[in-house]
């Protein structure tokens, strides 16, 4: 198993979250224990500053694991193309 190495994904941000962190992209390597779409939530809002704000636990932010709509149970897979975006609202 290569469970122990880390494992880079690419991590986009969309709308208000790309203003509000100042980016649209960024490709990390997470350390081996960031499992999940909520691990990697988790792991990114302990950075501080506006990246806690941004993706503060009672904010609502949606996430897609390869262009598929994930919840924070979903597993993340090395190279992962992994996008977290507000809500869309309005038709």
């Amino acid at each position: 198993a290569l469970g122990w190495l880390a494992m880079k994904l690419t991590i986009l941000y969309f709308a208000s979250l790309r203003e509000a962190l100042g980016l649209d992209r960024e490709v990390v390597e997470i350390p081996s224990q960031v499992k999940t779409v909520g691990d990697l939530r988790d792991w990114l809002r302990a950075r501080g500053g506006v990246w806690e704000s941004a993706l503060a636990q009672g904010r609502s932010v949606r996430a897609a694991v390869a262009q598929r709509m994930a919840a924070p149970d979903t597993e993340l897979t090395p190279d992962a193309e992994v996008a977290f975006f507000p809500p869309v609202t309005g038709g």
